[in-house]
Order: structure tokens, then C-alpha cells, then sequence
């Protein structure tokens, strides 16, 4: 049964993010807010938390996972960005995008795409899950909470609680959040590919 934490949209209670990002480095995968829609999220190098993750959205393993990093200083870690492309990204985040770029060797091969070697990246305007980042130390590794044959994901915390208590170990409810996926932005081969277009405005990469 997934444990539920209540937190204040504005004033996340620190107790209750201190209980999340244990129960993350104890490789619970979460479900949890964003500035575009829920997501599910894990630790970083949880094998168990990528198979979950790819059993409820029944994913194969070309799927590109999110590293969900707190600023651009933790970007940087696990992407390989030149200049023309970090400028780009940078008038753009905080938001709600996903890059996709080629991964470091900090990023773990299995969350790699198998023949791209690429990965994708975000940083998300949202209280919650920066105060998420912050106490984790570490990005969270993430997917948009979309189940299979549905066309929107879940934006509603009690909701996915009662639809996903027993695949997820917690779910963490701040009220409203977004109701649309990322736009995404393939920049592996160094220029603009609109991949999905979603919550974020697309004209600036266009």
C-alpha cells in the first residue's frame, strides 16, 4: 500500500520531503508532481524502479527516461551540451520542457537510449519537486504518469492513490498541477527537433 503525503503547494512541510527523498534512496519509486503533470519517479540507479516504471507504462527499451535535476549545475553532470544549445536551453529553464542530448558516463547505460546514447533532461518550476531535488541531492529518475491506452495523464494525487496503491510506494499530493506532458526537444544532433509538443511553448525552438 503506497504511503500518501499531503503537502503544502507553497510551503512544502520539510519533515514530509525528508520521508520522501528517504523512501527514494531506500528505492521506492514515487509518484509525485510536476509543473507539466505527475510523474513517476526513482533513484537514480534503481534497476527496480526502471522495470516498474516500464511495467505500468508498458514501455520498451527505446523509451526515453527523464533525469529530473534540481539546476544547471546538476544538468551538466549527465549531458553533453555545447554552447549554442546551452544558451538555448538555458532562456528556457526553469519550465516545462525535456531535452533530449547525448548522455555522459554519469548517466547508467540502461537509462540510456540503446543506440542514440542519449538521454533525456529537465529542470521543472515547481516548489514540490525542487524541494524534492534539494533534499535528494541528486536528479530524480522520471516518466510522465501516462497509463497505457489513455490519452491524458493523471493529475489528481487521491486518484492515482487509489488507481496505483499497490505498484507505487508513495504518492505526494500538492493540490493542482500542470494536466500536460513536457514539450520535448531533441538537440542530440546539435539543432531543434520538436519531438512532442506540450506544456511548454515550442514556437522559440521552431
Amino acid at each position: 500500500m503506497a504511503k500518501y503525503f499531503d503537502v503544502h503547494p507553497d510551503n512544502p512541510q520539510p519533515r514530509s520531503i525528508a520521508q520522501v527523498a528517504d523512501s527514494v534512496r531506500r528505492d521506492a519509486l514515487i509518484a509525485y508532481p510536476t509543473d507539466s503533470c505527475y510523474a513517476l519517479g526513482c533513484r537514480l540507479g534503481s534497476r527496480d524502479g526502471i522495470e516498474r516504471i516500464r511495467a505500468i507504462r508498458h514501455l520498451d527499451d527505446r523509451h526515453h527516461f527523464t533525469l529530473v535535476c534540481q539546476d544547471f549545475a546538476q544538468l551538466g553532470r549527465f549531458v553533453r551540451i555545447d554552447n549554442d544549445v546551452f544558451r538555448a536551453i538555458k532562456a528556457s529553464t526553469p519550465g516545462s520542457y525535456t531535452f533530449i542530448l547525448p548522455a555522459t558516463r554519469e548517466v547508467p547505460r540502461m537509462l540510456q537510449h540503446p543506440k542514440k546514447k542519449t538521454v533525456g533532461v529537465r529542470i521543472p518550476d515547481h516548489v514540490v519537486t525542487q524541494a524534492i531535488l534539494t533534499e535528494l541531492g541528486e536528479p530524480l529518475l522520471s516518466s510522465t504518469l501516462l497509463l497505457p491506452g489513455e490519452e491524458e495523464p493523471m493529475t489528481q494525487g487521491w486518484e492515482i492513490k487509489d488507481r496505483l496503491d499497490h505498484v507505487v510506494d508513495a504518492v505526494i499530493d500538492s493540490g493542482e498541477c500542470g494536466t500536460e506532458p513536457t514539450t520535448v526537444v531533441d538537440f542530440s544532433d546539435g539543432e531543434a527537433e520538436i519531438v512532442r509538443r506540450g506544456a511548454g511553448d515550442p514556437a522559440r525552438f521552431e
